[in-house]
């Protein structure tokens, strides 16, 4: 069983934000995999499905925690101690504002580096679950910081945006499987974006 949690705000108001990409991540993982209706559980929206790998079917249950963004931890913890779990079989979706738009990184471990929904996770499961970093960018100034998150994303952001929702789901055995660098590569290969300075505009 693997637990894919995606970070957000819960309701309307939010759900174009940039700090909902999380969220939008594992939307698309559950449509592209036919995963069951969202329903409440763990204090959050759950729906649970497989992802088909070479090794066979992988099961997997998509976490929507709906306690706002910086106590997404106690549904992931939750979640995990009621299957059993350890953070190896989790994955957590967030926005990443120290990486350039359209970037793709995955990671194990270490600090939350600012990233309040990340730093509540490690408070409830500790540091070691498995994190997909989604590039958003960085307004320029930390005290727009806020601003930048919590605004929706401009049309011409979808022009890499969707792309990456979709090669995140489309490339999902391999995360499914344990194989996060292969992951993070056939991303960055399905939905190829420049490097760049996460301070400057695309």
């Amino acid at each position: 069983m693997l637990i894919i949690a995606g970070l957000g705000n819960p309701g309307p108001t939010y759900a174009k934000n940039r700090h909902n990409i999380g969220f939008m991540a594992v939307d698309e993982i559950a449509r592209r995999w036919g995963f069951s209706a969202a329903r409440s559980r763990f204090q959050g929206q759950a729906s649970e499905g497989s992802i088909d790998t070479p090794q066979g079917p992988v099961r997997a249950l998509i976490l929507k925690p709906q306690g706002y963004y910086n106590e997404s931890g106690r549904a992931v913890g939750e979640a995990m101690k009621f299957f059993k779990l350890t953070p190896t079989d989790v994955i957590v979706f967030h926005d990443e504002i120290d990486m350039a738009p359209g970037r793709f990184r995955m990671k194990s471990g270490g600090g939350a580096a600012g990233n309040n929904g990340i730093r509540s996770v490690t408070s409830q499961v500790g540091d070691a679950f498995r994190r997909g970093r989604i590039g958003v960018g960085h307004p320029g100034h930390k005290d727009a910081v806020m601003h930048y998150v919590l605004g929706d994303f401009h049309k011409v952001e979808h022009q890499w945006l969707d792309p990456m929702l979709d090669a995140i789901a489309d490339a999902l055995p391999f995360a499914a499987v344990g194989d996060d660098e292969r992951y993070q590569a056939e991303v960055m290969r399905l939905a190829p974006a420049p490097k760049a300075d996460p301070r400057k505009p695309v």
